[in-house]
């Protein structure tokens, strides 16, 4: 095989594995699934597991969690990848679209890996650390301060 055809091979099959991870995580959230991105879950430093997934009785082995956002959590809970987002949007100091966040991360902006980042937006989204006031919009949640606090 010439190099050219091994290069169109590995493509589609980068391709083809992204668009199972974001098939594995709609289907692990629609089941309910705490899961989050598969590649993260192999990566251990990235993982934490919260106390909420022990008190249900899940095996927290090799599972990454994004936390419900409550009083006194602080971003250190949420793996780096979740972090890093929050971390562009605090900066942009505004909501975004998903594909300038995957842009501002370095990600580039091809749609499987915008897709990807879009699932994160939207765990970010359902477990409070972020709002999307309008369709695709993105920011950080603005939490009034209580006094002295």
């Amino acid at each position: 095989m010439e190099i050219a055809e091994l290069t169109e091979l590995l493509s589609a099959a980068e391709e083809r594995l992204v668009f199972l991870r974001i098939t594995r995580e709609t289907v692990g959230e629609s089941l309910g699934d705490p899961t989050s991105d598969p590649q993260e879950a192999a990566e251990p430093d990235e993982g934490q597991v919260s106390a909420a997934v022990e008190e249900e009785n899940r095996s927290p082995i090799g599972v990454v969690t994004v936390p419900a956002w409550r009083p006194g959590l602080d971003v250190s809970v949420l793996p780096v990848a979740y972090r890093d987002i929050l971390e562009v949007l605090a900066d942009a100091g505004g909501p975004m679209r998903a594909k300038q966040i995957s842009i501002a991360l370095g990600r580039g902006e091809g749609a499987s890996k915008v897709e990807l980042l879009r699932v994160k937006l939207k765990r970010l989204v359902e477990r409070g650390w972020l709002s999307e006031d309008s369709p695709g919009l993105f920011a950080l949640v603005s939490r009034a301060k209580t006094p002295g606090g």
